[in-house]
C-alpha cells in the first residue's frame, strides 16, 4: 500500500508539528473529562448534553501508538438545531465503532492504522450539508457516513460522487438517493418504498382503517415517505380520506387537526419528523381526536415520549431494520453504548456504526485506505454486523430490502409489535 502524505498524516509527524507551534491554541476548548456515571439518563439527551458528549470524546478514545497513520472517516448530521438529539445518536454510532477498531488494532498492508472521526454538522440544512461534504473531500477522509436527512444527503451525493469519495448512510431513506446513477452511494438501511408499505399494510390489514388521513411536513423525506404510503394504502385494498401538508417547522397544528377531525378518520399518518410529530400527535389527543398515529423511522426515536406526552400510547412508528431488542448483540450494544455517551439509543446509531465497520472491512479487503479502493470494495460487501447480514444491490440498496420493526410504545418505553422481514 503506497500511503500518500496528502491523505494521512503519521503520529509522530504530528508531534512533531505540535511540538514546533510551541502551544495550543487559546481559542480551543479544553477536552471535557468523560462523566463518572454510567448510568442511563431518565430521559432523552438534551442538545447541550450531546455538545458536551462530544467534545468530550478526545478524551474517551485510544491512543494511538506513535507509528501509527491517521486515516480519517467522514460522519455528517445535524448536530445543531431541532434534530440535533437524532444528529449526535448517528455521531454516537459511528464514534463507537471508530473507537473500538482503534482500541483492538488495525493494519492495513503492514502499516498500524489510527482512525478518527471527522465529524461535520450540516444542520439538517441543503447548503450546510454541500459545505460539509465539500470540507470532507478537502480532508482526504476514505469514505463518509452520512447524512441523516434525505432533503441534505441527495444534493451532498453529487459531491462525493464527483470524488470518488464513497458516501454510506444509515438514515436516508429516499429511493431517490440511490437512483442517480452514482456509483458512490450506499444505505445500510431499508427505503421508504419498505416502510411505506408496512405502515399501510398495518393500516389496513391490522387497524382495519377505513377513513386514513395522511400528514406530510413537506420535506423530501416526509412528503415522500406519505406518498409511498397512501400507494400502498391503495394497493392493499384501502381508501385515502384526505392529504394535508404542514412544514417541518411548524409547532401549532389546530388548523389542519381541525380540518381532520371533520372526516372521522380512525388512522392518520404522519410523514415527518419527531420534532413535529410529538406536538402532532399531543395537540390531535388535546382536540378529541381517537385516530392511531402512525409514522416512519424519523419520528420513532427515543426522545419521542417527551414530545409526545400523554398521548404516546396512541403512537404507532416504524424502526429501520431489526430493533435492538431482537438483535443477537444488540442488549450488549446498548450496554457499551450507554456507558460511553450516558445516554440512550435514540435511532439509527446501530446502523452508523455497522458503516464504520463496512467502510474498514473494504479497507482490509483493498488493502489499502485509498478513497477509489475503499470505494471498489464497498461494492462487493458481504458482511455480517450488529444489524444483520449487509451487501448491496448494483444501486447501493440493501439487497432484499431490509427488515422492518413495528414500534409502540408501554411505559414510555419502545416496544416491539412485529418484524417484517421481506
Amino acid at each position: 500500500m503506497r500511503i500518500k502524505f496528502g491523505f494521512v498524516v503519521t503520529i509522530a509527524a504530528t508531534v512533531a508539528m505540535a511540538t514546533a507551534c510551541g502551544k495550543k491554541n487559546d481559542n480551543e476548548p479544553a477536552a471535557a473529562a468523560p462523566g463518572a456515571s454510567a448510568s442511563v439518563a431518565a430521559s432523552a439527551p438534551q442538545v447541550a448534553a450531546s455538545v458536551t458528549d462530544a467534545s468530550a470524546s478526545a478524551a474517551s478514545a485510544p491512543v494511538p501508538a506513535s507509528n501509527a497513520t491517521v486515516v480519517k472517516i467522514g460522519h455528517v448530521a445535524p448536530l445543531s438545531g431541532p434534530l440535533a438529539h437524532l444528529g449526535q445518536d448517528n455521531e454516537n454510532g459511528a464514534r463507537l465503532a471508530i473507537e473500538e477498531i482503534s482500541a483492538q488494532g488495525l493494519t492495513i498492508d503492514g502499516h498500524a492504522i489510527h482512525l478518527e472521526l471527522d465529524a461535520q454538522d450540516d444542520a439538517a440544512d441543503p447548503k450546510k450539508g454541500l459545505a460539509a461534504a465539500q470540507q470532507l473531500v478537502a480532508d482526504h477522509v476514505a469514505a463518509v457516513v452520512g447524512h441523516l436527512n434525505s432533503a441534505v444527503s441527495i444534493p451532498a451525493s453529487k459531491i462525493y460522487s464527483d470524488a470518488n469519495v464513497a458516501q454510506i448512510s444509515g438514515s436516508t431513506t429516499n429511493p431517490g438517493f440511490t437512483q442517480q446513477g452514482f456509483k458512490t452511494t450506499f444505505r445500510v438501511i431499508p427505503t421508504d418504498a419498505r416502510q411505506g408499505a408496512v405502515l399501510a399494510g398495518y393500516a389496513v390489514k391490522t387497524l382495519h382503517g377505513k377513513r386514513i388521513v395522511v400528514v406530510d411536513d413537506a420535506s423530501i423525506y416526509g412528503r415522500g415517505l406519505a406518498n409511498e404510503f397512501a400507494k400502498a394504502v391503495v394497493a392493499n385494498g384501502g381508501r385515502i380520506a384526505g392529504h394535508e401538508a404542514t412544514t417541518d417547522k411548524a409547532k401549532d397544528f389546530k388548523a389542519i387537526l381541525n380540518k381532520i377531525k371533520r372526516v372521522q378518520p380512525d388512522v392518520v399518518m404522519f410523514g415527518g419528523m419527531d420534532v413535529t410529530a410529538g406536538p402532532f400527535a399531543k395537540q390531535a389527543a388535546a382536540l378529541g381526536l381517537k385516530a392511531k398515529i402512525l409514522g416512519g423511522d424519523g419520528i420513532c426515536s427515543a426522545e419521542l415520549a417527551t414530545l409526545a406526552g400523554n398521548a404516546l400510547p396512541n403512537v404507532v412508528c416504524t424502526e429501520l431494520g431489526v430493533g435492538l431488542p431482537k438483535l443477537d448483540k444488540g442488549a450488549d450494544f446498548e450496554k457499551r453504548y450507554e456507558a460511553r455517551f450516558h445516554s440512550p439509543v435514540q435511532s439509527d446509531a446501530p446502523f452508523t456504526y455497522d458503516a464504520v465497520y463496512v467502510i474498514v472491512d473494504a479497507m482490509k479487503r483493498a488493502n489499502s485506505v485509498e478513497a477509489p479502493k475503499v470505494l471498489t470494495a464497498i461494492g462487493s460487501t458481504d458482511f455480517n454486523g450488529l444489524t444483520g447480514h449487509i451487501a448491496f444491490d448494483d444501486k447501493g440498496d440493501l439487497k432484499g430490502g431490509g427488515a422492518i420493526t413495528l414500534i409502540d410504545f408501554k411505559d414510555n418505553k419502545k416496544n416491539v409489535i412485529d418484524v417484517i422481514t421481506p
